[in-house]
Order: structure tokens, then sequence, then C-alpha cells
């Protein structure tokens, strides 16, 4: 080697080593400065305690045991002074009454603003009674215990955040979607006299066909720190968590889906489960024999999920995340005409419902429980939070305020918070029109409990969905609406 030729070498090191320097240095106060996206993300036990009262939406069974534990699965975000929280939580809906107080606890605990903070509900049915009319239906200790459990669940779902805000570090993000047709079915059937039937049962030669599609994407949104160790993974479908009833806690298929990716990803991972729009799905195959109790269909369908998820890993695209945007658009949603003289008729009813010897029909229940929801009490807001868990009416009566929500990455990813049993109908269109090339829609979110969210067609249909709607034709779409211009505007 000439000393000409050594001496070129010796330079293009040197140049090639202080332009490494000056990368590794440009990196570090580019994180510093907050330029690269920061995730954290952790889970606490929610559980409620044998005795109280449990159930799905009418539920006023009491707990007999825990199988497994419900959790606050959190992932926090944070970029350029941004910061915002996702929380996903094994309850069956989310009490107006509990976000409003889980806002105002995340300001004054965590610096977090709360209009920052998603929450959504996975819909499991083997969880715990949140509404305080049932609890009353059954009176006594578990009334007692439920009351006490509620009051404690804000402080729960902060700590869930504040875990989260304090492992944040840098990490990228990674998408991807697949195809599951095999465990999620219309449940709403055209019958062969003209009529529209739920859960028409199984074989029913009477059946024509679905009044309605599915949704088969299985979305998947990965984070994990910049050394490639795994921080959380989020997963969502459209598939009512009702798999599991009974008396027994459990988080349905959406624990077994934590369970299995924990096994392979370590259980430093969280795995956080989100509802898509499953108001009019679940996991009744109509054409085929019942080949599963509950138990093991719940794991069944867990099991397929997460080797759903585990074959995606491999495949799922890195995202750009130069920007972190977060957006809340209160939304009125118009409610149908109340009959005041049946308020009376309601409180009996719902008074009635857990009396052994004389017991409310269910087709009254739901009318009468209706009927409360959409009543204005003299007393105020905080009387109405005493018999339900919908969110508030408008000062004039003749609507729900409620709100959607978005937190967007980038240009090609959209975490959408819609609140409500919503049906998939409505969870499609937002996909179809969203200007994000991902976009994932979470139903039972934004401030409260809203019940069955319907597409107009559904409406002259009729049925259980429809006799539970709060809301009057076309509040579906007025969200889907609101989703796709605030999706607009942050892009």
């Amino acid at each position: 080697m000439t000393t000409k030729v050594y001496i070129s070498r010796v330079r293009l090191m040197k140049i090639v080593m202080k332009i490494s320097l000056t990368i590794i240095f440009a990196s570090a106060d580019y994180s510093a400065s907050g330029q690269v996206l920061q995730v954290g993300a952790a889970e606490v036990k929610i559980t409620p305690p044998v005795g109280s009262v449990m159930g799905n939406s009418y539920g006023i069974a009491v707990v007999e045991g825990i199988e497994d534990h419900l959790y606050a699965k959190t992932i926090v975000l944070e970029k350029n002074g941004t910061i915002t929280a996702f929380v996903a939580c094994d309850l069956i809906s989310l009490p107006h009454q509990l976000v409003k107080e889980t806002r105002e606890l995340l300001e004054k605990q965590t610096g977090i603003p709360g209009s920052n903070l998603i929450m959504t509900a996975t819909h499991v049915h083997a969880g715990p009674q949140l509404n305080p009319l049932f609890w009353d239906a059954v009176g006594g200790k578990p009334k007692e215990k439920s009351k006490k459990y509620t009051h404690n669940l804000p402080s729960k779902i902060i700590e869930s955040i504040r875990l989260a805000k304090k492992k944040l570090q840098p990490a990228r993000v990674f998408v991807g979607t697949t195809k599951q047709n095999s465990i999620n079915f219309n449940r709403r059937f055209l019958m062969k006299d003209g009529t529209v039937e739920t859960n028409p049962g199984r074989l029913n030669p009477e059946i024509v066909k679905p009044t309605g599609p599915t949704d088969p994407e299985l979305s998947v949104v990965y984070f994990e720190s910049m050394d490639a160790e795994p921080l959380a993974t989020l997963v969502n479908f459209a598939l009512h968590v009702a798999v599991r009833t009974g008396d027994q806690i459990t988080a349905d298929f959406p624990g077994r889906i934590a369970s299995v990716l924990a096994d392979i990803k370590g259980k430093e991972m969280v795995t956080i489960f989100t509802n898509g729009t499953s108001g009019n799905i679940n996991h009744i195959d109509v054409t085929q024999q019942e080949l599963f109790e509950s138990r093991e269909e719940s794991v069944r369908i867990g099991t397929i999920l997460a080797g759903n998820v585990l074959k995606m890993y491999p495949s799922l695209r890195k995202v750009e995340t130069n920007s972190l945007k977060i957006h809340t658009e209160p939304v009125k949603l118009p409610i149908p005409d109340i009959q005041f003289d049946k308020v009376e008729w309601a409180t009996e009813v719902i008074r009635q419902y857990g009396d052994p010897e004389n017991p409310s029909s269910f087709s009254d229940v739901v009318k009468a429980w209706r009927v409360l929801d959409l009543i204005e009490l003299d007393e105020g807001l905080q009387a109405r939070h005493a018999v339900t868990t919908t969110v508030p009416l408008t000062e004039d009566g003749q609507a729900l305020m409620s709100e959607v929500q978005a937190i967007t990455l980038g240009d090609e990813l959209a975490l959408i918070g819609y609140p409500g049993d919503a049906f998939v109908e409505l969870g499609l269109s937002i996909k179809e029109h969203s200007p994000f090339p991902f976009t994932v829609v979470s139903e039972q979110s934004g401030n409260g409990v809203l019940s069955y969210v319907p597409n107009k067609k559904a409406f002259s249909e009729g049925d259980y969905e429809v006799r539970s709607a709060r809301i009057k034709p076309g509040g579906g779409e007025i969200m889907v609406e609101a989703v796709i211009n605030m999706l607009n505007d942050l892009r």
C-alpha cells in the first residue's frame, strides 16, 4: 500500500467517524427536544370483588368467583409538547360520571389535559354492573360493594396512566391488517315473514339472510423501543365481547389474546384490545350447530385472533410519526319523543326486575330503562347520574351531548373513539372515507354511555337494538360525518 493511498484511507475514516458522531449527537438532541415520539404502556387491575353485582347490560347476578382479572390498559404518547393517553378498560361501557371524574383527576395528578384522554371499554359482558338502577334491583351488600368499586375506578385508571407516563421512552410504531372471516357474524336476520330478528337461533329454518355485513378486518398497532423491545400491541376487531356471561368474572376472549401474546412477546408487553363497531355483530354462526360451550368458545376465538396477530408481526409496516395530534368534537344527538306519563311505570318495572316473586319481563325492562335514561330531572345532573350512566341531555332536553375523538400519528395512522354499541356499517363508513390509510375505530368511547347506535336503515327494520336506542334515526351517521370532518381537519 502506498503512503498516498494510506493517507487517503485515514482521511476517509476520519470523515466517516465525524459524520457518525454528528448523527449520534444530532439524534440525542432530537430526542431531548421532544422531536422523537415517546411511548409508555402500563396496566392496572380493575377486577370487581366477589359479592358485587355483575353482568351484561341488564345483569343483576352476584359475582361468585374470579376466573381471570380485568384491567385498565394504557398507552401514553408524547411528541413536540403534545401528550395524550389512550385507555382501554375491561368494562361493558363507560358511565358518563366515570369519564368526567377520570378526566378531572388526570389533569390534577398527571398534568395531561383531560381533553387529551381517549377512554374505551372492551364491552365485556362478564364484568361488573355499573348502572345504579340495577344495583338497586339487587340491593344489600352486593349494591354497597358495587358502589364502592365504581367510586374507586377513576383512581385505578389514573394509576394506569401515571405508570405509562413514567415509562415514556423513544419508540417506533408499526401497523398492519388482516382478514378474519370465521368468527364474527351479523346477528340481525330477515325472516320469512318479513320481520327482522336479532339472534333467531341456530339452524332456524325461518331465516332468509343477514340484514347487514360484518367487518372482517383485524387491525394491529405495535409499539417497540428503539432497541426493538416490545412495549405494547393494540388489537382491534369488531366482535361483541359477549361469549362469556354467568357469575364468574372474566375478560373473555380479549384476555386470552393478551395471555397468548404475553407467552411469545413477554409479560412486560401490554396487549390492549379495543372493539370495532359491533352492535350488530356477535360470534354465533346460525348455519352451524353449537360445538363448544362458552368458555371453550371464548378460548378458541381469543387463540385464533392471537394467532393472526403473531402471523402479522413480521410483516407490520413502520409508520412515520412526524406529528401527534388529538381532537375531541362535541356532537348533539336528537332523542325520540318520551312519554313522560310512563316515568312512574318505568320506575316500578326496574324496581321489580330483581323480585323473584313478581319479576318484570325483559321487554318491559328494555322499554323502562330507555325512558329513565332520557328524562331530565329537576334536581340536576348529579341526580340524573344517580339513576343513569348515559351522557347528559342538552338544556332543552331534546338531544344527548356526546362526542367523537381522534388521535393521529403522522399522515397514516388514526385512532378513533366512537361512542355507544355502534352498528358495523358505521365503522365501515368511517374507514372507507378516512383520509388516513390506517384507521382504527374503537366503540364504547367518548364521554359516556349511549346504548345502541344503529345505522339509519336499521330503524325501519326494528327489533331489540332499535328498541334500545336512545337516539333518533340518523344519529349514528351524524357522528360518522363528525369523525370524517375531524380527520380531514387533522390531516
